[in-house]
């Protein structure tokens, strides 16, 4: 059943960007594997949602379809309105392709961890040790 343009704004409208279940869910996978931790430093290009100062990387957790996840089948178009949404996501991509070169130039490992990939929880864990120890190894912090 399709929503009313009325309700689907207000459904998007409470969409977070902050807290989000993703989010929680890998800060919960952290935590449990020992790392500490901040949340969304505004001082840092693109607000990471986790900061890992002592290890020099910063966690972006996104969601498939507002940071189009090539691939995956959460990254639809909606039917309604598509010029805005595509102008909307291109917006998105190029402002995070900016914040991660930014990041990087100020010598942080940036990692992406996309909503689809945390239903496998071994696996995620697996991945963020690599690319947390990975960036850790290059720092003397």
């Amino acid at each position: 059943m399709r929503a009313s343009s009325p309700a689907r704004s207000y459904n998007m409208a409470r969409i977070g960007s902050k807290n989000t279940k993703p989010e929680i869910k890998v800060r919960s996978i952290l935590h449990r594997m020992g790392f500490r931790f901040r949340l969304h430093n505004k001082k840092l290009p693109g607000t990471p949602d986790i900061i890992l100062s002592k290890h020099k990387s910063v966690i972006f957790v996104h969601g498939c379809f507002w940071h189009r996840h090539q691939n995956c089948k959460r990254a639809s178009i909606p039917k309604t309105n598509q010029e805005f949404w595509e102008r909307k996501f291109r917006a998105n991509e190029q402002r995070d392709a900016i914040a991660y070169k930014d990041l990087r130039n100020l010598g942080w490992n940036v990692v992406v961890v996309w909503e689809c990939e945390i239903m496998d929880t071994e696996n995620l864990k697996q991945q963020l040790f690599e690319h947390i120890s990975k960036s850790s190894k290059c720092t003397n912090d």
